[in-house]
């Protein structure tokens, strides 16, 4: 996508391939800045610190962590300090599937090989993820495209499109998975006007997503968070299209704090609930996203305190009474049964397990297991 007018990625290697660069999004849209990731923990301290986000950019990011691991490791015993480094960038952040789901697919091509061998793999299984991201996003798109579409040749005006946190290109590779059927409408000149959520406590979808809409040009109007209910009850929202961070095999969703309550309100409005979603983000292993999803706690200084732009660099200020204490929890989940549809690269299903495994067969032989009582308190 563009950034004045200049064609970005999110994440790429350098000319000599031992860094990996990255945009700093914790700087944005005050300032476009960019970070050099030069070791294992330069990508550790990238992800937990959200300088990246984003389920499928955060599993790419900790791929290439990876392959910085190995390239630089000199411990003797490599096969297990593979699984060390493994281990490591998983504990990053619990919520998104998408981390262990690439850090799984370096070390499972990497396991009993010598190092110089396992650079070679990780490296390519690295660039292998992040083109099927970008593709997968790209797909992502095409499908949901048509959803718009449906509602524009029905009303014939512009066509409302909810949405919460920021699912866009910056938090994937590409298109994004929420905003791409969005930026596919937009460049067929199908009239669209996107209702951002400001996505407290990190305000990514007022900082992020609206940052992005405007570079491509997209009519876009941030609102705070609770006006969404608003909307939708006078008629001003056709649709609600988000991300997710981990889907379950029966279709309960994990996405940015909030997102529930976008959805019930959408259901009593019978307003479509759309998820957008890439194949990496399901976790074929679990079926209960309210027990089994683990639920990130981040710093209450986040809901404590709120950062912005004092016309020189961002500053962060107390919001609160300063003997008042705060929580801060990262996700909800979503029930299945206030979800519209799932929009994947493999096409759209029903928000089930007979949906899912219809769009995925291979995946019908895989085992579901309880993983329960995995909810931080």
């Amino acid at each position: 996508m563009k950034v004045e007018g200049k064609q970005f990625q999110t994440i790429w290697l350098n000319n000599s391939y031992d860094e990996t660069i990255i945009i700093d999004q914790r700087q944005l849209p005050f300032q476009l800045k960019t970070s050099r990731l030069k070791a294992i923990e330069d990508a550790f301290y990238a992800i937990k610190n959200m300088a990246v986000r984003g389920a499928p950019l955060i599993g790419v990011t900790a791929a290439y962590g990876l392959y910085l691991g190995i390239l630089n490791s000199k411990k003797p015993d490599f096969d297990t300090h593979l699984i060390e480094m493994a281990d490591y960038l998983k504990s990053a952040r619990p919520t998104a599937v998408n981390l262990a789901f690439a850090v799984d697919r370096v070390v499972n091509k990497c396991s009993g090989l010598t190092q110089k061998e396992a650079t070679g793999f990780a490296l390519n299984e690295a660039n292998k993820l992040k083109d099927e991201e970008e593709q997968s996003c790209n797909l992502i798109g095409d499908f949901g495209v048509q959803l718009i579409e449906d509602i524009y040749a029905k009303k014939k005006e512009p066509v409302n499109i909810l949405t919460h946190c920021n699912a866009g290109w910056l938090a994937c590779i590409d298109w994004g998975t929420a905003t791409a059927p969005i930026y596919k409408a937009h460049q067929k000149g199908i009239p669209v006007h996107v209702w951002v959520d400001e996505t407290r406590p990190r305000n990514q979808g007022a900082r992020l997503t609206a940052y992005e809409l405007g570079q491509e040009g997209v009519p876009h109007t941030v609102i705070a968070d609770n006006t969404g209910g608003h909307l939708m009850q006078h008629g001003k929202v056709d649709i609600v299209i988000v991300g997710s961070d981990r889907t379950t095999i029966k279709g309960d969703v994990a996405n940015k704090i909030g997102t529930y309550l976008k959805a019930l309100a959408a259901h009593d409005n019978n307003i479509p609930f759309y998820v957008a979603l890439p194949s990496s983000s399901i976790d074929w292993e679990i079926e209960d996203g309210l027990v089994e999803i683990e639920i990130e706690k981040r710093d209450a200084k986040e809901v404590s305190h709120i950062e912005g732009w004092d016309g020189k660099e961002i500053i962060s200020v107390r919001l609160i009474p300063e003997k008042s204490n705060a929580i801060n929890y990262g996700f909800d989940v979503t029930p299945a049964r206030l979800v519209t549809g799932l929009i994947t690269e493999k096409g759209i299903c029903q928000a089930c397990k007979e949906g899912i495994l219809g769009l995925f067969p291979e995946k019908k032989a895989y085992p579901a297991s309880s993983k329960g009582g995995k909810f931080k308190k």
